[in-house]
């Protein structure tokens, strides 16, 4: 494992209470990311997969008219090449994470299944991928953040009377016992230490300030568990995920105010319409 003192310490502090921070998930791909090993680089790969993840999708679903997300681990290019590859039948280049092949023949092989949330068994395959990786505080994370949606996944279908075996994805002790527990906290009391934050949150009708709440469990999550990582690449992946909330949350807020702008011309001018109506 390397040790990345200098980049380290150039990291500004980033905290989660709306303050601005002069850094980026873009400047980190460019700037601190050509830097690490190539163990180190392979672990912060599964941050970046993410957005390969919702390019694929795309991909299969429009084609040439595909919109693509910047800063994922593949360019356009070299993903219509992977997914032909994978298409044909072919061998996973070395490299390429085996998962996305499996994915692609699995999405050719049902696309024509309207019942199927691709999205859902994307995910599956990812975490199952990620959850394996060699650096336990990565695979840690990825572990918990599944562990947390399955949660969040299984009270919803509960409530809404949906099938909760189908809902829930991966294997493991936390995903048998939300497919298969009939008790009100599906047996979890105890087993995690963030299993009630995440019952409270379910029960949190409020879409904006779930998933602000969310994140401040990712957080902790992140703080609590990276306590005794001082210059590793651990360091560096708790920093990438943190500029990830932050800037998801600046441009909500952009959006937000961006809405409210729109509301209040379209007031000034009801308003004035009202005035030339009455002259």
């Amino acid at each position: 494992m390397s040790n990345y003192y200098c980049l380290v310490a150039g990291m500004p502090d980033v905290a989660f209470d709306g303050s601005k921070v002069a850094y980026s998930v873009e400047r980190f791909k460019e700037d601190i990311y050509p830097e690490l090993s190539a163990a180190d680089a392979a672990c912060v790969d599964l941050f970046f997969l993410e957005r390969d993840n919702a390019n694929i999708l795309n991909i299969l679903r429009n084609g040439e008219d595909a919109d693509i997300l910047q800063y994922g681990c593949y360019s356009r290019e070299e993903l219509d090449e992977i997914i032909l590859s994978a298409k044909n039948g072919d061998a996973p280049t070395e490299g390429v994470p085996s998962y996305i092949y499996s994915f692609v023949e699995h999405y050719v092989s049902n696309d024509n299944n309207t019942n199927v949330i691709w999205e859902d068994v994307l995910s599956a395959y990812y975490y199952d991928y990620a959850t394996k990786c060699s650096n336990e505080f990565v695979a840690g994370w990825f572990t918990f953040n599944r562990n947390v949606n399955n949660i969040l996944v299984a009270f919803s279908a509960r409530k809404y009377k949906m099938n909760i075996a189908e809902a829930v994805i991966g294997d493991g002790e936390i995903a048998e016992a939300l497919r298969t527990s009939g008790a009100r906290d599906f047996g979890l009391t105890g087993a995690l230490d963030y299993f009630e934050s995440v019952q409270r949150l379910s029960e949190n009708s409020r879409l904006q300030e779930r998933e602000r709440q969310l994140d401040d469990i990712r957080w902790k999550w992140l703080e609590d568990n990276s306590v005794f990582n001082y210059f590793s690449v651990e360091r560096l992946f708790v920093f990438l995920v943190k500029l990830s909330i932050l800037e998801r949350w600046a441009k909500l807020d952009a959006d937000k105010g961006m809405q409210r702008y729109n509301e209040m011309i379209a007031e000034l001018k009801s308003g004035m319409d009202t005035k030339s109506v009455e002259l």
